[in-house]
């Protein structure tokens, strides 16, 4: 999913061909395959080419003609108790059905029909590339997760993992936040990139341009099958609240993870009643439209934030007027409705589709829960999570945590 301007795609994806991928329109439910061979070990195996299917619109290059940075990594198939994975095979690990397709490790389940929504409108968003990827959106994001997670390929914490850590990217989508945040490393860390949407064929893409090996997995974030305490560092920007359980999906993780590794994750906070109401009343209105429907219904609102935007205009609130949560002082128009009526995200420097980009993400899923900063201390608490780092912003609430046992 990757919500990552927190602040997954349909159709053919110029760039994906260029890496040797076709993304398929309709990919769910994957082929499913006769489930008659016995259990070996955790995992099992069935024969390729599932039922005869050829997966002609998931075709990617042999594996005798793969790229180092295109085969599927060692690490990865070692995690999944395989020594080797080929295109069109299916086989069963740790109860979960999985098939290899387009290069890609993929459920064959289906999600529940609200995050099938959540999971239609991210793959849309992120086929988008041109909506994120402009260097003043790509360098706003950087600032953004430098500004609340540190400075985290040089923490001391992260040299303790060792020369090659296991990052799991919860809910990757197509990975912008992990290529911002890690990017001096990712020649040497194991990044494994899950995403419930196609948008993990955008993030293989992207990471295939710069030549970067890294395993990807179209999975349900609470049915990833790896083994517990499997890896070290667990990233999960703006994505938990986008399942049907931020606090369900967070503890689902958490077993992955080593004792002593850490869990890096940001989730949406409260916001005041009159913008809550908003929020959840546009969300609703989204729910019935198309992705790309829903991208078009967005752009008159983020033109009004625009427009509230380039007057500049300040305004002085005399009290705080408690009852809508609306402090005293000086607000700048455009941040007052912002923060306290509806978001319609403004920057000048960015375009109207990059911002427009940004409302679709908070608006058009229909699981985008928020939660207040006690509620997610109480969790992690629960979790066995010692917090480390916490930046609590209007936005959203952003934690570095260890795991204690």
């Amino acid at each position: 999913m990757g919500g990552g301007f927190g602040f997954g795609g349909h159709g053919y994806n110029q760039r994906a061909a260029r890496a040797g991928m076709r993304l398929q329109a309709t990919p769910r439910p994957w082929p499913s395959a006769s489930a008659d061979e016995s259990p070996r070990v955790s995992c099992r195996t069935e024969a390729s080419g599932v039922n005869g299917s050829t997966m002609t619109d998931l075709s990617t290059p042999s594996a005798s003609t793969l790229s180092a940075s295109e085969a599927t990594p060692a690490w990865f198939l070692k995690l999944l108790d395989r020594s080797a994975a080929s295109e069109g095979d299916a086989f069963e690990c740790r109860g979960e059905k999985l098939i290899v397709a387009g290069g890609i490790v993929r459920s064959q389940a289906l999600a529940s029909q609200a995050q099938e929504q959540t999971s239609r409108a991210f793959g849309f968003k992120w086929q988008k590339r041109d909506t994120f990827e402009s260097e003043e959106s790509l360098t706003r994001t950087r600032t953004w997760l430098i500004e609340r997670y540190g400075q985290v390929t040089e923490e001391t914490w992260f040299a303790g993992h060792g020369e090659h850590p296991i990052v799991l990217d919860a809910g990757c989508g197509a990975a912008m936040s992990a290529i911002e945040l890690f990017g001096s490393k990712l020649d040497r860390i194991r990044y494994l990139g899950v995403d419930v949407s196609e948008a993990v064929d955008v993030a293989r893409a992207r990471f295939i341009e710069r030549g970067a090996n890294a395993a990807f997995a179209q999975v349900d974030l609470l049915r990833i099958p790896l083994a517990p305490e499997s890896v070290d560092v667990i990233f999960s920007e703006g994505v938990l609240h986008h399942t049907d359980s931020t606090e369900r999906a967070m503890k689902s993780l958490v077993p992955l993870l080593k004792v002593g590794g850490h869990f890096l994750f940001y989730v949406y906070r409260t916001k005041g009643p009159i913008r809550e109401f908003v929020d959840d009343y546009i969300r609703q209105k989204l729910q019935a439209m198309k992705p790309e429907d829903a991208w078009a219904a967005m752009m008159p609102l983020t033109r009004l934030g625009k427009a509230l935007g380039d007057l500049d205009v300040t305004i002085e609130v005399p009290e705080d007027v408690d009852l809508l949560e609306i402090p005293a002082g000086e607000h700048n128009l455009q941040r007052l409705f912002y923060w306290h009526v509806f978001k319609a995200f403004y920057n000048p420097k960015m375009s109207l589709e990059e911002m427009n980009h940004i409302n679709f993400d908070w608006y058009a899923p229909m699981n985008a829960h928020r939660q207040s900063p006690e509620q997610v201390r109480a969790w992690c608490a629960e979790a066995g999570l010692v917090i480390e780092r916490e930046n609590v912003q209007e936005a959203g609430i952003t934690i570095v945590a260890r795991r204690a046992r």
